[in-house]
């Protein structure tokens, strides 16, 4: 039995690293005001201290593990071309697999917020007239988003106009 988020005869194209750099920035930027709001109030509220201990702890070991979780999640990410469709996988635990045919698409767009931008990556949405199939990949690198959101608009153009 083939399995099911085998490459479809191509290899993976993998995300960049930058995704989980910015992720693991985000967790760590998360863990800081976690904890300063913790320290704030352990100040101002009168609750036994075995609580803020608790919190802090808490925060503690949430950390490290939200760091391994956004870090393999961000190495499952990858895009397969292939000459009639787009294969987009993600996720660790729980794995999808979408098919965009270029024929399908109604218009492609790369974004890139503040963060993505410093990192130098950013991510391509692909848009269908079926939400379903609306797909997105994050973590490019800006130079390989806007290739390959040329090279998708191109592709689906060309094979939206034999339909």
């Amino acid at each position: 039995m083939k399995e099911p988020f085998a490459p479809p005869g191509e290899r993976w194209e993998p995300v960049s690293p930058a995704l989980a750099r910015l992720r693991h920035a985000l967790v760590v930027g998360v863990a800081v005001v976690l904890l300063a709001v913790v320290g704030v109030l352990s100040l101002l509220l009168p609750v036994p201290a075995a609580a803020w201990v608790g919190a802090v702890v808490l925060v503690l070991l949430a950390a490290p593990l939200a760091w391994v979780l956004v870090g393999r999640n961000a190495r499952w990410w990858g895009y397969a071309e292939r000459d009639a469709d787009l294969y987009i996988r993600h996720g660790a635990f729980f794995r999808t697999l979408v098919v965009v045919p270029y024929g399908r698409m109604q218009y492609v767009d790369v974004q890139a917020g503040p963060l993505e931008q410093a990192f130098g990556i950013a991510s391509v949405h692909l848009h269908t007239a079926s939400p379903g199939t609306s797909a997105r990949i994050p973590g490019l690198p800006a130079d390989e988003a806007a290739r390959l959101r040329d090279r998708l608009t191109s592709l689906g153009e060309s094979q939206a106009a034999g339909l």
